[in-house]
């Protein structure tokens, strides 16, 4: 007979994340989706890692981007490799549209959330099939929605009001890749967690392209900066 510390052993659960992405910001423009993370990991608020990708192309319409634990990313990409590998075997002419990958993820993640053992992600699923743009994201717990722009993390608060002021649907390539820029800087100054080596992705309907890493320009010259905690209640 299990003693109770053996029961509860049995019974445990991933309680936090570990190695941990921030923000993917992504926005629907002319031509097609584009998509913004940063590659740092943080392992706690340790930035151990500075060069993970959290941008990847899935099949042959469809782009994705992962927030939060890079483990559990991992274990979801193997999902879909399988996914895509099925659908491939089919040689029915016909592949998987990003609003089926969308679904696919919304079912995975809701269905993790049920058995109280979470995939601790946000993801981004954006792509483009017979001339359809489609944006949407689900969270860890399987709340999902689809939308003109979307953003994980501190994104959700940070981005998004810049998207929403400045984002039209004839955005083209340049003009999107300035205001996801943008939104980058914004998190950079004010994500702890997040690092100045940004990937850029597209979709269009010829497929995905992921561009190579850079940094932003930066000025730290900010009065507030400087001093953050000047006239802080309690503060030094």
């Amino acid at each position: 007979m299990a003693s109770n510390s053996d029961s509860v052993s049995d019974t445990q659960r991933s309680l936090y994340p570990y190695v941990t992405g921030t923000s993917v910001v992504a926005l629907k423009y002319k031509n097609g989706i584009l998509m913004a993370a940063d590659m740092g990991g943080s392992y706690g608020s340790t930035l151990r890692y500075k060069s993970i990708d959290r941008l990847k192309p899935i099949g042959k319409h469809s782009l994705l981007g992962a927030s939060g634990e890079i483990s559990d990313f991992q274990e979801i990409l193997r999902y879909l490799d399988e996914l895509i590998l099925y659908d491939n075997m089919w040689d029915d002419g016909n592949s998987l549209g990003p609003k089926e990958v969308h679904n696919y993820l919304t079912r995975v993640m809701y269905n993790r959330r049920n058995k109280f053992n979470p995939l601790w992600n946000a993801l981004v699923l954006g792509g483009v099939k017979n001339g359809q743009k489609y944006l949407g994201m689900v969270n860890m717990i399987g709340i999902n929605f689809e939308d003109n722009h979307v953003a994980t993390g501190l994104g959700n608060h940070l981005a998004r009001p810049i998207l929403r002021d400045e984002w039209h649907e004839n955005l083209t390539f340049e003009e999107g890749v300035k205001l996801l820029e943008k939104c980058m800087r914004v998190l950079l100054y004010r994500d702890r967690s997040a690092v100045n080596k940004i990937q850029i992705s597209k979709i269009t309907e010829e497929g995905a392209t992921l561009f190579s890493p850079f940094s932003l320009k930066t000025c730290w010259e900010f009065s507030a900066f400087k001093n953050p905690t000047v006239g802080a209640e309690g503060s030094w």
